[in-house]
């Protein structure tokens, strides 16, 4: 979720902390439905080689002009520019993170929200790292769907992860799982973080699992292939329009 910051900008302070004074401590995660949690600011400067093989084959799926969206320090836009040789633009909402992503190299870097570019046409849509965050909740999917039309060049496609956690509740008999139908959907959870006492407000964060997906991808006229499942019930999906 390092693709998601506050007006305090909790994740820009930490990289640019670990960028300039090589500051690693740690981003504190926290939700009304879990444990508190941690984000190691390291993690956010690792190389292809620490990446786990569902990014990396993200990475090497990449084509054309790509979007890198919430690119944090930049570490998966890096690769592409400096190892495929490929036009990228990187976005995030952070300024900090935007501010050491252009120093860490990356030619084409920008402090904006996804939802607010316009004007832009890429081949790629790379959206790593529980990529489906920013959604937030399922009902924005429409919008979602609209906004990656609007990106995209003919033949282009969204790359894109998430997990499902349906994992995390108790299983019948029959191996399937109870929920509370009259609940919000259980992907759609609520975060903040914090960084040496300063926190965030609460953001939304939409988790999905791959057939609710699907299922939102055909209803806006995309087509929607798992192409990678992680070790961790999370997964790498491809998203193509149907009809541009």
């Amino acid at each position: 979720m390092n693709k998601q910051t506050s007006a305090k900008d909790i994740f820009g302070k930490a990289i640019s902390a670990y960028y300039h004074q090589d500051d690693s401590t740690d981003i504190q995660v926290h939700s009304p439905d879990f444990d508190d949690d941690i984000i190691p600011v390291t993690y956010l400067f690792r190389d292809y080689e620490e990446m786990p093989p569902l990014e990396q084959k993200a990475l090497q799926l990449c084509s054309g002009r790509v979007l890198d969206v919430g690119c944090g320090a930049g570490s998966h836009a890096l690769y592409l520019q400096k190892e495929r040789k490929l036009d990228v633009m990187a976005i995030d909402s952070s300024p900090g993170a935007v501010e050491i992503a252009g120093l860490r190299g990356i030619s084409k870097v920008k402090n904006i929200d996804f939802f607010n570019l316009k004007d832009e046409k890429f081949d790629t849509i790379l959206m790593l790292m529980n990529g489906s965050g920013i959604i937030g909740k399922l009902k924005n999917l429409d919008q979602f769907f609209k906004k990656t039309r609007e990106l995209l060049n003919p033949g282009g496609k969204i790359l894109l992860d998430s997990s499902d956690l349906s994992y995390l509740f108790d299983r019948e008999e029959d191996g399937g799982i109870w929920i509370d139908s009259e609940a919000p959907y259980y992907g759609e959870l609520e975060f903040k973080v914090s960084y040496k006492g300063e926190s965030s407000a609460y953001f939304d964060w939409l988790y999905i699992d791959f057939q609710t997906l699907k299922f939102a991808a055909e209803t806006n006229n995309f087509s929607c292939e798992r192409l990678k499942e992680g070790t961790h019930f999370d997964y790498l999906a491809e998203l193509q329009p149907t009809n541009q």
